[in-house]
């Protein structure tokens, strides 16, 4: 009994076992561990993929938000405007005292100042043209970002 070697601790050794077995479970690892690195880069391609989904449909919500931001921009710019020129109008009533100047470079001067206040507030009034949409320009990433909350304008990554 002398010459047999003592029994490990934890049992036999996979060297106890035979070649073609070890070979057969080494084998069955290698399959399993492809299959589960394929199943998981397939995994990771549809989730990127619907990642790029959610990103472009956020990218085309950011798109249509910018341009209801852009017009209702436009729109108090507008009023703005009107308001401008109402009250510059209310400061024009001086036209009957123009009129009412006998000729000469005094009214002539007066003319000419009141015919450049009309045309100027013609300009600037918006509601002397028939109202219409503006034309939205194309937004940069930059002007998407206030409109994309997590996501990125530069790709379907989020922050």
């Amino acid at each position: 009994m002398a010459d047999t070697p003592p029994e490990p601790p934890n049992g036999p050794t996979p060297l106890d076992r035979p070649l073609e077995d070890q070979l057969t479970e080494i084998t069955q690892e290698v399959t399993l561990r492809g299959e589960a690195a394929k199943g998981k880069r397939l995994a990771d391609l549809e989730a990127a993929r619907q990642q790029r989904l959610r990103w472009e449909a956020a990218m085309q919500q950011a798109r249509i938000d910018y341009a209801e931001a852009y017009r209702v921009k436009h729109l108090e710019t507008q009023a703005e405007a009107w308001h401008h020129a109402t009250r510059l109008a209310e400061c024009v009533p001086a036209r009957a005292q123009g009129e009412a100047l006998p000729p000469g470079q005094e009214k002539s001067t007066a003319e000419a100042w009141l015919e450049f206040a009309d045309a100027h507030l013609e300009r600037l009034n918006p509601l002397n043209t028939s109202p219409q949409l503006p034309d939205v320009p194309e937004p940069r990433p930059d002007d998407l970002r206030p409109f994309l909350r997590r996501w990125s304008p530069h790709g379907p990554h989020s922050y």
